[in-house]
């Protein structure tokens, strides 16, 4: 499989635009009932050559915690802010839109998930809870390099791999690590993928597998 990943990712390549494009897998399941929440295929996946571009992270803190956040350039969201979020939808989609992940101050993922709750989660991007003095920095590293995978209802799951400025062998990798990911996750692995296409934004899907 990996040399038919090279060949797809040499082929994605080529298709030029004037804006950087990002590169994304498009994974066909079957055999699945995905009436079924079971069926649902949804995880994280850390890229072992980075994402290509920024990742934003939102941080829902106070005190010692919101100040290290704030000095990492992360954005932060006070219980003040969290209470107004919740009372305003189209602000808290917008919030949610903006960012890829969220990180929690323990303490107030009760308050998050009462106020933010309907909206995170339907997003798969409910924070990852913190204890308040515990180091942000590793959190945030590993989530620079991560994407999330989701089917939702769906036999497909599309995953962002990198950017078409990307080394060819570091797009590879990366492409090779999501399917590992997401065969882990079905019941009868590579048994339930029934394909594997990668495209860029504007560019043709080209399949791999």
């Amino acid at each position: 499989m990996e040399d038919d990943i090279k060949k797809a990712v040499k082929e994605v390549k080529n298709t030029e635009r004037n804006f950087v494009q990002s590169v994304e897998l498009s994974i066909n399941l079957k055999d699945l009932d995905f009436k079924k929440p079971e069926s649902r295929i949804r995880g994280e996946v850390v890229l072992p050559e980075g994402r290509g571009n920024p990742t934003h992270i939102g941080v829902f803190a106070e005190g010692d915690m919101a100040q290290r956040a704030k000095k990492r350039n992360l954005d932060v969201y006070s219980k003040e802010d969290i209470e107004k979020l919740g009372e305003n939808k189209k602000k808290a989609k917008k919030m949610a839109e903006s960012h890829e992940f969220f990180v929690a101050q323990a303490d107030l993922m009760p308050l998050v998930g009462r106020t933010l709750g309907p909206v995170l989660g339907r997003k798969n991007k409910m924070p990852k809870p913190l204890p308040p003095m515990a180091p942000l920095e590793p959190v945030i590293e590993k989530l620079k390099n991560t994407v999330a995978i989701d089917s939702k209802n769906n036999p497909v799951v599309h995953c962002y791999i990198g950017t078409e400025e990307m080394a060819e062998d570091a797009l590879s990798e990366n492409a090779l690590a999501v399917i590992n990911a997401v065969e882990r996750l079905l019941p009868r692995g590579r048994g339930n993928i029934s394909s594997v296409f990668m495209k860029t934004t504007m560019g043709k899907p080209v399949r791999v597998i």
